[in-house]
């Protein structure tokens, strides 16, 4: 549908020509009840806009979503529906100076996690609600302007069932029947919000007294679903919410504007979570239905501040267009880590910001699609696809170089000013740059360009040069670019030295000096005369963003003595250092799955185990030889287990090593452990096989045709809930059958039937490393399907087939040519269709290059 694809030059023309002073929404959702006789299954939406216009008689079109119109008036005029909306707009046309429009519409409940999402929880048939619009849905749920630079109040009433509870974006009172919700400040479209059901619910307060003697008493709300009641540990997600607020209003001198503070964990949500002013939406699997580590916990709480931070960076003010998308993301990511450290018991999180968050951004900055951190956003398709590691973890990792390059407190002030200007507003680059020139008297404008209007990733590399009686004459860091982002940008680094010292032979830093790299040279003048080091780390401390690489004496000594290292935060960057090595075909897979076996026992935390696990395990099935694999995955399950035994009894450790253990189990002797775990016939001390990992040990015995589609039935009774539905088909696409998996094609990719936490689910079990050859067939039937997909179904189910189905494990250069051959004859497919085949394509190519190094390693 052409005007469903907002694009750029249609929103700025209607920024100019309109402003809003307000919408009033009536919903009426008591058709939420029953079971599904028809789709679409639709709820009736009542919008009233009053808004300007600076040309009178003009021309332009409010959006919206809906299979039918019942009426539409203009400034009391009743138009013809037919006429007016296609589909995805409504033409409005003679405007006045002041306007009103209301609109009767017949919007769809939603299955693919877009608009008004309607969940039917299998365990006791309750439904529940809630919506997601980010970056254009809200036009699936009631009539707008749908960009982010027309803001406005909003009032809404919503009718449901008598047994239920409604939510918004405002305070919400029952009268006579009708939820009523407070009006809310001026915001975007894409961050109201609504949530209706019989949520279980948990409250609480938060009260501020500021240094003026005011109070702010905010009202904290958390709910989930009641089948997830028993598990919802609501005490530590308000501890968190707590500590969250006072942080952020310690540093950012704007009290929190938007009244309550309402958190809803929710079914089939496509996203982490979603900055919703007053009523912020997460996905359900933040509630832990089993045992999990320290890291599962820290991760929430990076995102309860995430979303938390966007209540003054992207709510609060907001960017005029999707260009500036960073704005909002780059801020909220950067601010998540720095309270997580700066006000919980997770004083780490620098560590998984470095080892995870930055490893999303080094990824998505070398394939082809890399963007600056100020895009270029056409459209609202290339809006939904720039949600990414650029935009997110890129982002994040620059302000933090933007931190320690003009200072914290200047950068602090900066923000306070950002916020006092340009309140319920919206802003562009400029406007942010602006506030911290003012504050750190930087002249921001060659930073800016360098860091922020350029893409890729830079590779600094220690050049050492040694007198002959053992120290440094000479200390260099190297700065490089690839050949398609030659930028070489201005980096404030730590560069650390490091030695063995006592008797157990520790490699800790003796020697550290902060730098500005400028240029393809930069000597270290300060560490002249300094004795000679075992280890060099360029970026020590993780002050910027970039590639680190390593001298070769520093690479022996990471070979030989990597657990040595006593700082957790260099030990990681080290670790982050050889995976891009690793996924560059710089260092052989064999090497770095070596280098897991021997050293990742000794890793003490948690959340970067988990990493090297997932790392060991892409290096095993995408880069390592394919005649190496059997044995590497040997390999790797003899050290899990051998970690698992030797891992103390009822640990976090020991939970991490088991999981793994799982993910790379391929021999009968150690599939019938993890059955026979399950049935209880075997123990390892202390390890509680709960409900979820029951489910991580069947997949892989699903995966090898030791578990069957009764004994997976017989676990989905033990299981008979939401979750537990989720991890059966996943489980299910996984066995190793032709049959099997023509059926979990067909159900994705010819139907619309599932909804879209079973087609995740369906595609997580569809592609099993294990059958490539089962999956080859499925690599033309892919080229074949994917532009039909992308025509016909929602942008997210879409992305999940294209992304999630493309035949990786054919990895070939036969498939390499057929992704070429699609690409060459598909010039004209839509933009967003062509960035994801092209990003898969790179991965693949990179695949194949990995393979070539670690199969000359082995020859």
């Amino acid at each position: 549908m052409p005007g469903e694809n907002l694009t750029r030059d249609e929103a700025q023309e209607r920024a100019a020509l309109l402003s809003v002073d307000g919408y009033e929404v009536s919903l009426d959702l008591r058709s939420a009840l029953g079971d599904i006789e028809a789709e679409p299954r639709t709820f009736r939406s009542v919008t009233t806009i009053r808004f300007r216009c600076a040309e009178p008689g003009a021309t332009s079109f409010a959006d919206l979503l809906a299979p039918s119109v019942t009426a539409v008036s203009l400034n009391g005029k009743d138009l013809d529906p037919g006429e007016v909306f296609d589909g995805s707009r409504i033409r409005l046309d003679d405007l006045r100076a002041d306007n009103e429009l209301v609109v009767d519409a017949q919007c769809a409940y939603s299955r693919t996690g877009e608009g008004m999402h309607r969940f039917v929880d299998p365990e006791d048939g309750e439904v529940y609600l809630y919506t997601q619009y980010e970056p254009a849905d809200s036009r699936r749920v009631f009539a707008n302007f749908e960009q982010p630079d027309l803001k406005a109040p909003f009032r809404s009433e919503v009718r449901a069932p008598e047994e239920w509870t409604v939510w918004s974006n405002g305070v919400g009172e029952l009268v006579d029947g009708v939820w009523k919700f407070a009006e809310t400040k001026p915001i975007s479209t894409y961050i109201t919000a609504f949530a209706a059901g019989p949520y279980h619910y948990v409250t609480d307060s938060y009260t501020r007294t500021f240094d003026d003697g005011t109070t702010l008493e905010i009202p904290l709300g958390a709910m989930c679903r009641k089948g997830l009641a028993p598990h919802f540990d609501s005490d530590d997600v308000f501890l968190v919410t707590k500590q969250g607020l006072d942080f952020f209003h310690d540093h950012f001198d704007f009290p929190y504007p938007f009244g309550k503070y309402d958190q809803a964990f929710v079914p089939e949500y496509n996203l982490g979570a979603m900055e919703n002013p007053g009523l912020v939406t997460f996905r359900e699997e933040f509630i832990f239905r089993g045992k999990v580590t320290q890291a599962s916990y820290e991760g929430r709480a990076n995102v309860i501040l995430h979303e938390m931070a966007h209540m003054w960076f992207g709510d609060l003010v907001t960017m005029e267009w999707w260009d500036d998308l960073w704005l909002k993301e780059s801020f909220a990511d950067f601010m998540g880590a720095f309270a997580l450290v700066g006000a919980t018991r997770f004083e780490n999180g620098w560590i998984t910001f470095a080892n995870r968050r930055k490893a999303w951004a080094y990824r998505a900055d070398q394939l082809p699609s890399t963007h600056p951190i100020t895009a270029d956003i056409r459209d609202l398709q290339d809006a939904k696809l720039n949600f990414d590691g650029i935009t997110y973890a890129k982002g994040a990792s620059v302000l933090k170089q933007l931190v320690a390059y003009v200072g914290q407190d200047a950068f602090l002030e900066g923000a306070r000013r950002y916020f006092k200007r340009n309140a319920y507003g919206n802003t562009r680059l400029g406007d942010l740059l602006s506030a911290l020139e003012e504050t750190s008297g930087r002249d921001l404008a060659t930073w800016s360009r360098a860091w922020l209007q350029t893409a890729g990733v830079n590779s600094l590399t220690p050049q050492v040069i040694l007198s002959a009686e053992g120290r440094i004459t000479e200390l260099a860091v190297l700065q490089e670019a690839p050949e398609s982002h030659p930028e070489l940008r201005p980096h404030r680094v730590a560069v650390g030295l490091y030695r063995r010292e006592g008797a157990d032979g520790s490699l800790v830093r003796y020697a550290r000096a902060e730098v500005d790299v400028v240029g393809p040279r930069t000597v270290v003048e300060e560490l002249v005369g300094a004795d000679a080091p075992e280890l060099v780390l360029v970026n020590d401390d993780d002050l910027t963003y970039c590639k680190i690489r390593f001298d070769e004496n520093s690479l022996a000594t990471l070979r030989e003595r990597l657990g040595d290292i006593t700082d957790p935060l260099a030990r990681a960057l080290c670790w982050s250092a050889l995976w891009n090595l690793t996924r560059d075909a710089l260092m052989p897979a064999r090497d770095f799955v070596g280098l897991v076996l021997r050293f990742a026992g000794r890793e003490s935390d948690i959340g970067v185990l988990q990493m090297l696990h997932a790392w060991a395990h892409s290096a095993l099935v995408h880069y390592a030889a394919p005649d190496w694999r059997a044995e590497g995955g040997r390999l790797l399950a003899q050290g899990a287990l051998k970690e698992l035994r030797l891992a103390e009894p009822g640990s976090q450790h020991q939970l991490t090593w088991a999981r793994f253990f799982a993910t790379v189990a391929s021999d009968q002797a150690d599939l019938q452990l993890l059955l026979h775990l399950i049935e209880g016939t075997a123990k390892v001390d202390g390890l509680d096989v709960d409900q979820e990992l029951r489910w991580a040990f069947l997949e892989p015995l699903a995966a090898h045709g030791v578990a069957d589609e009764s004994l997976l039935a017989a676990e989905l009774a033990r299981d008979d809930t939401a979750s537990g539905k989720r991890h059966q088909v996943r489980c299910l696409a996984a066995r190793p059958s032709a049959a099997v998996k023509a059926q979990a094609w067909a159900q994705v990719v010819e139907s619309d039937a599932l909804s879209n936490a079973l087609v995740e689910a369906t595609i997580a079990g569809f592609a099993q490393p294990a059958q490539r050859e089962l999956l080859a067939p499925y690599a033309a039937k892919y080229f074949a399907a994917i532009e039909r997909v992308w025509a016909e179904r929602s942008i997210q189910i879409a992305m999940d087939v294209v992304k999630g189905l493309f035949p990786s494990l054919r990895d070939s250069q036969e498939t390499l040519d057929a992704t070429d051959a699609w690409l060459t004859a598909h010039e004209d497919a839509a933009p967003a269709l062509r960035r994801l085949v092209l990003e898969a394509r790179d991965d693949l190519a990179r695949t194949l290059r990995g393979q070539a190094c670690d199969t000359a390693a082995g020859s």
